[in-house]
């Protein structure tokens, strides 16, 4: 990458929150030797690099190299990152996978060690990382966090892994990301008694306001599938020092258009104060985490960000170590091909008898998708019954839903009800379904759900869309069936055609993809399915699909 000697322009100073003509010049080693002020500075205004305080790299679908190389062409130069998705699938060999992806790259990955492997005991999981395997991943060089805490109940209840992995971080200095949607009152502060720093699943404006109050660093997040940033935003002019922004999940089509970026103009736009913006997307995230990133200070390391204004913080080109890292849209970091393509994969072909559910008197418990949103509601119905069975009714908003084991040749799937997906025919399978990764399933009918799956069984893992003629579409995902092996361009075009099938079939949802693999999740509320059956989130407990008279 070119080296950069010196830049005239704007400069916006978070750390100080001053803003100045400057001139900096940078030193052979790639730190800053001076900041000059200059009373006619060159065009543009340079500003630390954006941080995302919080995301899962294999959300989007590629590995770290692909993730950093698009990136830095929206000036985010550093990612606060659980690799707890591929932990699930992998455990140790998954972790040691991204820390060795992400070393090859100039682009900071602050890696945490995976708290919740697996994210709960009501699944079956991959791969189980305990307390002493955690310990060890909080002594590797770039882990430097425990991540996020999504057990709450064990927490509370005082749980010895969970206890033992937090007083592990405690020990090591390291911060302790949590994970509580909905959690108030004195069950928060001893949430937070426990170790727990952060939070980036707050329901509602009330709860962040109380997180913050609390002294729960509150991260703002702008993801794929989960989209309260702006609701949430107030918290951030109440309490500026406590919030982050985050992405959490970030799909290949979203990064390709914008990352943080938008988020610090969507929060300017709403009229936050610039500092504090700027502030959660560099300052706070970086002292936060410990992380050694330059907030252009003398003696800092040469990372910013330069941008056309401080409206539309267009980035016109991205600086790591006094290097060009991009430049007018286009990302000088190398495509790398992934070093190897780790999997989990023993699911074997399935037949559209897999699907039935046998007719019984009275209603089913149905799963209600919310846009936007990663909670679902819990509701009720008297299901479609044809030839004895439980059918799939479109005309009635109602599909199937299953999730089958991907770590067992012949498990039978759990099967439930779903509505709001506003899908009219076909279906989409994933081997993305949070956080045990099985194959999730959503569909109008038998035979189409069972084309869906296995075209994600014949690739060992991937995306597949049916549509209601039978044609199927596929993302094949070689990493751990859930990364690609190409560039961000390459799975943004793969994930649009499969959402745009998924679309024509009529499902109205904005990410249908990613609502689909939240609804495996059983730590976020209310109703959701794993490879064992429904799962009541808020009483965190299994329920049945028929309810009782």
């Amino acid at each position: 990458m070119e080296r950069v000697k010196a830049v005239s322009a704007t400069v916006v100073d978070v750390v100080n929150r001053r803003i100045f003509g400057a001139r900096i010049e940078v030193d052979l080693s790639g730190r800053i030797a001076t900041v000059r002020p200059e009373a006619n500075p060159g065009p543009g205004f340079i500003l630390p690099g954006f941080v995302d305080a919080h995301v899962h790299v294999e959300s989007s679908m590629l590995t770290p190299t692909a993730f950093a190389r698009e990136a830095v062409r929206h000036g985010t130069i550093a990612a606060v990152t659980d690799p707890h998705e591929i932990a699930n699938v992998l455990g140790l060999r998954g972790v040691d996978f991204m820390l060795a992806e992400a070393a090859r790259t100039p682009f900071r990955f602050a890696v945490g060690a995976p708290s919740c492997v697996p994210a709960t005991p009501f699944e079956t999981g991959g791969a189980v990382l305990d307390a002493e395997a955690v310990a060890t991943l909080l002594d590797r060089p770039g882990v430097t966090h425990l991540s996020e805490t999504m057990n709450v109940p064990g927490v509370l209840s005082g749980d010895a892994d969970i206890l033992a992995k937090l007083a592990a971080a405690r020990r090591r200095g390291k911060p302790v990301d949590g994970h509580a949607p909905g959690l108030r009152g004195p069950d928060l502060l001893r949430y937070l008694q426990a170790g727990i720093t952060t939070d980036h699943e707050c329901l509602d404006l009330d709860e962040a306001m109380e997180k913050a109050g609390a002294g729960i660093r509150v991260l703002l997040r702008r993801g794929s599938a989960a989209r309260t940033f702006a609701t949430l935003l107030p918290v951030l002019r109440r309490y500026p020092q406590a919030c982050m922004f985050c992405s959490d999940d970030k799909h290949p089509d979203d990064l390709l258009r914008g990352y943080i970026n938008d988020s610090v103009r969507i929060a300017v736009e709403a009229g936050i104060d610039l500092f504090d913006a700027l502030a959660a997307a560099c300052l706070n995230p970086v002292r936060h985490y410990g992380l050694d990133l330059g907030l252009l200070q003398p003696g800092d390391r040469a990372d910013w960000v330069e941008v056309e204004d401080l409206r539309g913080f267009r980035v016109r080109r991205t600086v790591m170590d006094g290097r060009i890292a991009a430049e007018d849209g286009v990302s000088r970091l190398p495509l790398l091909e992934p070093l190897s393509l780790p999997n989990q994969f023993a699911l074997r072909p399935v037949t559209a008898a897999a699907f039935r559910i046998p007719a019984r008197n009275g209603a089913c418990r149905v799963i209600g998708v919310r846009d936007g949103e990663l909670i679902t509601d819990a509701s009720a119905c008297l299901p479609t019954i044809r030839n004895g069975a439980v059918a799939a009714d479109p005309t009635r908003d109602l599909i199937k839903l299953a999730v089958f084991n991907r770590y067992a040749a012949d498990a039978p799937p759990a099967l439930a009800l779903a509505s709001g997906f506003g899908l009219a025919c076909g279906a989409f399978a994933a081997s993305v379904a949070h956080d045990s990764h099985h194959v999730i399933a959503a569909g109008t009918d038998d035979d189409l759900l069972a084309a869906a799956v296995n075209a994600v069984v014949a690739h060992g893992g991937g995306l597949a869309a049916v549509d209601g003629q039978g044609e199927v579409q596929t993302m094949p995902l070689p990493v751990a069936g859930l990364m690609s092996a190409g560039s961000c361009e390459q799975a943004a075009a793969a994930y649009s055609r499969l959402t745009e099938t998924v679309r024509r079939c009529g499902c109205s949802l904005q990410a249908p993809f990613m609502t689909l693999s939240f609804l495996a999740l059983p730590v976020i509320p209310a109703l959701k399915l794993t490879d064992w059956g429904l799962f009541d989130a808020e009483r965190f407990q299994p329920v049945d699909l028929w309810l009782t008279a």
